[in-house]
């Protein structure tokens, strides 16, 4: 009778613990189990060295673009700001970084511009094309650069990568959901 008052006992905490758990629902696609990402090195609009492992305890917001982008890099900037101003204190608990395909056009010095001009902590990366190519390769990401000259465009992967306070790549955020997915989702990895 005691073993049997002891499984039960045991089955009630497991059943308590178990619906304690929060379930994490987010609005762009969860890509937890893909293993996308890891730790990389590039160096901020300052020249200063960064690794994804230094903002370890924050959720984090990577994106690939660059700043002579049409479309798809100031429209999701400016949604990011946005989703930030939502957030309100819980920002603090955010970093943002853009990281540029382009590194014969952005300059540090043009990142220094051109990515905080959004919110001043966002946080501008560059690199060689190796290392770029490391990162992007990392994060399944693509981009390509399309005609020659000054005005040339690049093609790059137009989502918005979410990455845990663990440094775990959890959501990839379409081109064009708006700033509501991105505070929503942000929020469910604030809270875990």
């Amino acid at each position: 009778m005691r073993c049997l008052l002891s499984l039960f006992s045991l089955l009630a905490a497991a059943l308590l613990l178990s619906a304690c758990a929060k379930k994490l629902t987010f609005q762009g696609s969860d890509i937890s189990d893909s293993q996308i990402g890891q730790n990389f090195t590039l160096q901020d609009q300052h020249g200063k060295p960064r690794q994804l492992s230094d903002f370890q305890g924050k959720v984090v917001v990577l994106f690939f673009g660059y700043t002579s982008c049409p479309d798809v890099c100031p429209t999701t900037l400016a949604e990011l700001r946005t989703s930030m101003q939502q957030l309100g204190d819980a920002a603090k608990e955010v970093q943002v970084l853009f990281v540029s395909v382009d590194p014969e056009r952005d300059t540090p010095q043009l990142l220094a511009q051109y990515v905080p001009a959004f919110n001043p902590s966002f946080i501008g990366l560059t690199g060689s094309k190796a290392q770029i190519d490391e990162t992007v390769k990392a994060f399944r990401a693509v981009y390509q650069k399309q005609g020659n000259g000054p005005h040339y465009t690049v093609d790059h992967t137009a989502g918005t990568y979410l990455i845990d306070r663990n440094g775990q790549t959890r959501v990839l955020v379409n081109y064009g959901a708006g700033a509501a997915v991105f505070t929503h989702d942000i929020r469910q990895l604030l809270e875990q």
